[in-house]
């Protein structure tokens, strides 16, 4: 259930019998022809889908993180990793303080990843009680990482793997077929400005789209592994 979907008294009354909750961490950044939205939109909706049955409170997606490769891209965004961290730390904090001890960030942006040095580092605090971070990147977990395999080689970003009847804008026609692949080990040594002259339209390349029966498989299967984590996932009850 989402957070904004509640008062504090509901809060509450959850906490007087749960202490689960989850934080999807994303990116507002370039996606090709996909919203510049596209890890945000991913993140909190995988979240929400998998905690709804289990009663599970949703935090509100944080809409940016670490994307300083894409800011050469008209309306990407991207935090210092200092402030980046610093935020996560400080909703840690908070929701420690009202009572909350098993958290799980799910997260939708490969960029996001020092989260989870961040998170291992939080946990180990001296602290009076246990407190337990789980961190999940829902696209990189083992099954949906297999199955995306199984359609493509190699998904990459702004192309078919993150393309969902939710990331698509209205009236933008999607280009058919697909485009080369820039290499990954040149993306790493690229300036902003050399993604966007190697990539033009902010696709690294491959399919465009693929069937959405496929798109939905893929997605379900990320709501179950994040489901699972946020019901199994836990070293201690």
């Amino acid at each position: 259930m989402r957070l904004h979907d509640m008062n504090w008294q509901a809060v509450e009354a959850y906490l007087a019998h749960d202490d689960r909750v989850v934080l999807p961490i994303g990116s507002t950044e370039q996606h090709g022809y996909l919203s510049l939205g596209t890890d945000a939109i991913l993140a909190e909706r995988v979240a929400i889908e998998a905690a709804e049955p289990l009663g599970i409170p949703v935090l509100p997606g944080l809409a940016f993180g670490l994307a300083p490769y894409f800011t050469a891209f008209p309306g990407s965004l991207t935090l210092r990793t200092e402030t980046f961290l610093a935020v996560i730390r400080d909703l840690l904090d908070t929701l420690e303080g009202q009572g909350f001890r098993r958290f799980a960030i799910v997260n939708g942006h490969g960029g996001n990843a020092p989260a989870l040095s961040l998170a291992r580092e939080w946990t180990a605090q001296p602290r009076d009680h246990r407190v337990q971070v789980q961190f999940t990147s829902w696209y990189a977990a083992p099954r949906v990482a297999a199955l995306a395999e199984s359609h493509e080689h190699d998904p990459t970003h702004g192309g078919w793997f993150e393309n969902f009847p939710w990331t698509r804008l209205p009236d933008v026609e999607m280009p058919s077929g697909g485009k080369p692949v820039v290499s990954r080990d040149v993306v790493g040594l690229a300036s902003p400005a050399d993604i966007r002259e190697l990539t033009v339209d902010g696709s690294f390349g491959g399919s465009y789209a693929l069937d959405d029966d496929v798109m939905t498989e893929i997605w379900q299967t990320g709501v179950d592994e994040v489901r699972e984590m946020l019901s199994d996932g836990w070293a201690f009850a």
